[in-house]
């Protein structure tokens, strides 16, 4: 294959100077250009799903604080967090950081989290069936993995509010961050990990045969984390689990109720259906837009040479639409049969979504749940929308559940 100049690869536009396009269009415009795009921050970013395995093989490794790094953060709490947490580490750091909430979170939570989402997003849907216009995100979509993972770390409900502020200001540290915000976020991440300081304590003075002390215990047992790194991975858990699941329900069911034959389908079966409405909506809408990874040796991607080094970030957007997998991507389709085994929204390779089945359950049950109880129920106002991150934000979104 001839080889190709990374330098004649197009450069995509900074976040809001894109042509006039939504996100979805202009990737497809890139991908008819290249497989690659180079972005003004330097990384490259792979649009093609058939390079997924490559990029998340032994070739290349995980981005660790190289983006704080870049943007002048070195120190304070959130560099410490992601210098720390096992999102952002690899090898053995990674497998120590990894085994302990794997243990822990993996076998004896999952069979009992279904039921509980179940029976939480019923009272919470049923208590503003009669509200009329509601904030959808306020007092649903946050609502539910907050409080779940809250009864998991055995969190009191009068400490939620703070608790879901947060969850809201620290998410905003896992990618390229506002500088501007930085104060607010820090402020946010740094009573954080002082009350998951405290969660620990408790369980070590007095364990309760929950998650967290099965945590305590495993971590204690394996002997080989350092306090930073025991209490960073609740606080990466909790992040991860909460912010990424508000927005997958809240874009799910907008696309939902904007097709309303598969709407109407999904009523007249939410449970036969509701599995594949998950699927479809978290394909066709990622929240997590970017898997980020370093090349370990010289790569060749279609003929272009990426050298060692260099930082390949993988655009799930674009690998979720790409043609070469998915017939007709752009359409939204819950009956859709050319699924891959593995959704990208939940990573790939040896970082894989840990709570992957959690996710799942909460956002199966919830969407089922409206379904069953509220099939009136409609969009009040535009669409929501989602800024550009590594996490993508949801916007405004108020919907009426059209009453009993």
């Amino acid at each position: 294959m001839t080889q190709l100049s990374l330098d004649s690869l197009p450069e995509i536009a900074p976040p809001g100077t894109a042509p006039d396009m939504d996100v979805h269009a202009y990737l497809k415009h890139l991908r008819g250009l290249a497989p690659l795009v180079r972005s003004p921050m330097g990384p490259l970013i792979a649009l093609r799903r058939r390079h997924v395995d490559l990029l998340v093989s032994d070739a290349t490794r995980q981005l660790e604080t190289e983006t704080k790094l870049m943007q002048g953060i070195s120190s304070g709490p959130i560099f410490d967090f992601i210098d720390n947490v096992m999102l952002m580490a690899n090898g053995d750091a990674h497998q120590r950081r990894r085994a302990p909430v794997a243990r822990a979170f993996a076998f004896k939570l999952m069979d009992a989290m279904r039921p509980k989402a179940a029976a939480l997003a019923e009272e919470l849907i049923s208590s503003h069936l009669d509200s009329g216009e509601i904030d959808f995100i306020k007092e649903i979509a946050a609502q539910i993995p907050a409080r779940l993972i809250a009864n998991i770390l055995g969190i009191p409900a009068s400490d939620l509010p703070i608790f879901m502020q947060w969850i809201e200001d620290s998410a905003a540290a896992l990618g390229f961050i506002d500088l501007e915000q930085r104060a607010r976020i820090e402020a946010s991440l740094t009573a954080f990990n002082s009350y998951v300081e405290d969660l620990l304590a408790q369980r070590r003075a007095s364990p309760r045969g929950d998650f967290l002390s099965d945590y305590v215990s495993a971590v204690t047992e394996a002997g080989n984390l350092s306090e930073a790194e025991i209490r960073c991975q609740i606080v990466g858990l909790i992040l991860a689990g909460s912010d990424t699941t508000r927005g997958s329900l809240c874009v799910i069911l907008a696309h939902l109720l904007a097709h309303p034959a598969q709407w109407a389908a999904f009523c007249a079966d939410p449970d036969g259906l509701k599995k594949a409405v998950v699927e479809e909506g978290l394909r066709f809408e990622p929240i997590v837009s970017m898997i980020p990874r370093v090349a370990l040796r010289e790569l060749d991607i279609d003929g272009y040479l990426v050298p060692a080094g260099t930082i390949v970030a993988i655009s799930i957007l674009s690998c979720q639409r790409d043609p070469e997998i998915y017939g007709d991507p752009d359409r939204f389709d819950i009956f859709r049969t050319d699924h891959p085994r593995w959704n990208l929204g939940f990573g790939a390779g040896a970082h894989r979504c840990l709570g992957e089945a959690l996710a799942r359950a909460e956002l199966e049950e919830t969407l089922a749940l409206i379904a069953r109880l509220a099939p009136r129920t409609r969009i009040v106002g535009p669409m929501p929308s989602l800024a550009p991150a590594a996490i993508r934000q949801i916007g405004p979104m108020r919907v009426d559940f059209g009453g009993q």
